[in-house]
């Protein structure tokens, strides 16, 4: 079996473990890094104890970490984290190589994902790291809200809306509404096309940046499809009055010209820049870490969903 560097993708000598690249992916500065000290169980049951004293909550088990630089290593904490640890799931099959691969592929079609990749742990699991992209300097946090608060909405109700109010979040809040909405329309449809069936309304949020109001870089992107076989639904929120069976006309005609208001050529750009990737998609998926059948699966459904909307597949 090759090698690769888990945070890279990169091909690596037998005894290594991480590329000098994929290093410098989590911290320009980093030389080496260690086994993350806790086995998938061990961190299951640390997310367990340490979540009411968190910021961070979820369906997903997940703990807190500094990365210390100098000691070429991650550390757990309560809080003041910069990053991100998601460990394996105890009941859905491999979870954190799903969802890097899933960012992977979002960035390849040039929507914005934070610094992330899968760290290896002591009883050789990977868990998914990223960093927390609300965080800048030493103690600035960036205000970041998500929908649901936006929407007036909780955990409970996180499913009650549609991406047509998700729109409307957009309009009334954000600094340029129209480069905004091409983001949305983007993400929208590459979650539809990599079958990320769980984009509620915490999975959009809205972060200020240089005095602007925009969306914050894409996080929470997961196959689900292939995390889940058998959801009947393919959207957590409803377009045009429906979770499945979406044509190309809801999405362009409806969805992007209709609602969103973008104009033709720049959706027509926008489908280019899906059509593009798909080959470095492709590569992508046979380098992750997902095991043959999972890699199979994937690349069906995003070929089913490319012709289900006329692009090349």
């Amino acid at each position: 079996m090759v090698n690769r560097c888990p945070l890279s993708y990169e091909t690596l000598e037998p005894e290594a473990t991480y590329s000098l690249h994929g290093l410098k992916r989590l911290h320009r500065k980093l030389e080496a890094l260690e086994v993350f000290p806790y086995s998938a169980e061990e961190q299951r049951y640390e997310a367990a104890q340490r979540a009411s004293r968190m910021s961070i909550q979820g369906m997903q088990p997940k703990v807190s970490a500094l990365l210390r630089v100098s000691k070429g290593r991650f550390e757990m904490v309560d809080s003041g984290g910069r990053y991100i640890v998601k460990p394996q799931h105890f009941a859905f099959r491999s979870l954190p190589e799903n969802e890097d691969l899933t960012m992977r592929l979002a960035a390849a079609c040039g929507i914005e994902v934070p610094v992330h990749g899968l760290v290896r742990c002591r009883d050789k699991s990977l868990s998914y790291v990223i960093r927390r992209f609300d965080r800048e300097g030493r103690n600035s946090k960036l205000p970041l809200e998500d929908f649901a608060q936006l929407s007036g909405r909780n955990r409970k109700t996180k499913y009650d809306s549609s991406l047509e109010k998700v729109a409307g979040v957009v309009e009334r809040h954000c600094t340029f509404p129209l480069l905004e909405k091409l983001k949305l329309f983007r993400r929208t449809l590459f979650c539809f096309i990599c079958g990320n069936e769980d984009m509620h309304l915490k999975n959009f949020s809205l972060i200020v940046r240089d005095d602007k109001v925009e969306l914050s870089p894409a996080y929470d992107l997961l196959n689900t499809t292939l995390a889940m076989p058998g959801t009947l639904e393919e959207l957590a929120l409803p377009l045009n009055g429906k979770g499945r069976k979406l044509k190309r006309s809801d999405w362009l005609e409806y969805w992007a010209t209709g609602r969103l208001g973008l104009p033709d050529k720049v959706v027509q750009q926008a489908l280019a820049q899906f059509e593009n990737a798909l080959p470095g998609w492709k590569e992508l998926i046979e380098r992750s870490f997902l095991e043959r059948d999972s890699k199979i699966a994937y690349e069906k459904l995003i070929d089913e969903r490319m012709r289900r909307l006329n692009l090349s597949a």
